[in-house]
């Protein structure tokens, strides 16, 4: 998917009169052993296909806030990853050698009072004409950045009533997006005042605009992701009392038919960091999925082949560079492992 023509310019530009917020830690230096974290559970042969032994969990930068909603921009001159943080209400952009800069911000809230401590983007995905598109907590909508570097609102509403606080997004090749609706953006979560729906959806905004509901029957959705036939859709959620990751066929209208829980990890909440939240698809089908204690990796079946325990709250995941490096987002880091698989997309 190619990135929008004037996206990196707009990156520059916007870099130029904004500095990274204080505590950020950017490493463009490449020639330093490389820092890594956590470790490798390998469950079943099949991890041997997707990781060669010697992998391991690096550091790119740390010292954020709570990172999220990575999405990678090819170029060609190698491409460059753009990632929330959500507290600050900023959007990031690594590049190999380069580091870290500022790339937008605000990212997700232009108003002018407190907006509680998640008003930032969360999920970001890059729409068919290679634009950024954010997911955004404080503006409780979906938003395009344009080419004039505006942005335009995609959906805010259902049926009149505001979102919650739109989550995470993926698009299917016909130009329809699928997203989750969860309150986490809201200031005081589902308790908030502000908020004027009585459940939290999954939907989708087709190509011509048209928003419908999918479903309204699970407590917490969270992230999203397609299978590579476009035929199932996965959503991860969230809630604690039900840390489940769902999968429902997509029917040829685009509406979904009965859901099955894919895996099920509520008996980790408490004994490892995190819940479920982003996932990346591989070509093969397999799924890499943030929960309790890092990275699941789930075949399509939904068999746990092996974890990547990264220790931390780990809140995304996905493919860039040649489409065989994951990128991760872990608490206050920025990480990546290089894989034998090769994610959607490349």
């Amino acid at each position: 998917m190619r990135p929008h023509r004037n996206l990196r310019a707009l990156a520059g530009v916007i870099a130029a009169w904004m500095t990274v917020g204080p505590g950020v830690w950017i490493d463009g230096n490449r020639s330093q052993a490389a820092e890594t974290l956590g470790e490798i559970e390998r469950l079943d042969p099949a991890m041997d296909q997707l990781l060669d032994q010697d992998a391991r969990i690096e550091i790119l930068a740390r010292g954020f806030t709570w990172t999220e909603g990575p999405v990678w921009v090819p170029e060609d001159e190698g491409g460059y990853l753009l990632f929330s943080d959500i507290p600050r209400n900023a959007v990031f952009q690594w590049r190999e050698g380069q580091g870290v800069q500022l790339f937008l911000q605000p990212s997700g809230y232009t108003g002018r009072a407190f907006y509680g401590l998640e008003p930032g983007s969360n999920g970001l995905v890059l729409d068919p004409q290679g634009r950024l598109v954010l997911c955004e907590h404080g503006d409780r909508r979906i938003a395009v950045l344009t080419e004039d570097g505006g942005k335009r609102t995609l959906v805010d509403n259902y049926r009149g009533k505001r979102l919650n606080s739109p989550n995470d997004a993926v698009y299917m090749s016909n130009g329809d997006l699928y997203f989750t609706d969860p309150p986490y953006g809201l200031p005081r979560g589902w308790d908030d005042p502000r908020r004027e729906l009585d459940f939290c959806g999954v939907y989708r905004l087709s190509r011509d605009g048209e928003l419908t509901l999918l479903t309204d029957q699970l407590p917490r959705p969270n992230g999203i992701a397609l299978s590579p036939d476009e035929k199932t859709l996965y959503v991860a959620q969230s809630d604690p009392k039900a840390a489940i990751w769902m999968a429902y066929p997509v029917r040829e209208d685009g509406s979904l038919g009965d859901g099955r829980v894919l895996f099920d990890a509520t008996g980790w909440v408490g004994k490892r960091p995190g819940l479920p939240d982003g996932l990346a698809v591989d070509q093969q089908g397999n799924l890499w999925a943030t929960g309790p204690g890092g990275v699941l990796i789930l075949s399509p079946e939904g068999r746990l082949l092996g974890r990547l325990n990264t220790g931390q709250r780990t809140s995304n995941c996905t493919f860039g560079e040649d489409g065989k490096t994951l990128f991760i987002t872990a608490d206050s880091y920025l990480c990546r492992i290089r894989t034998r698989a090769t994610g959607l997309g490349f």
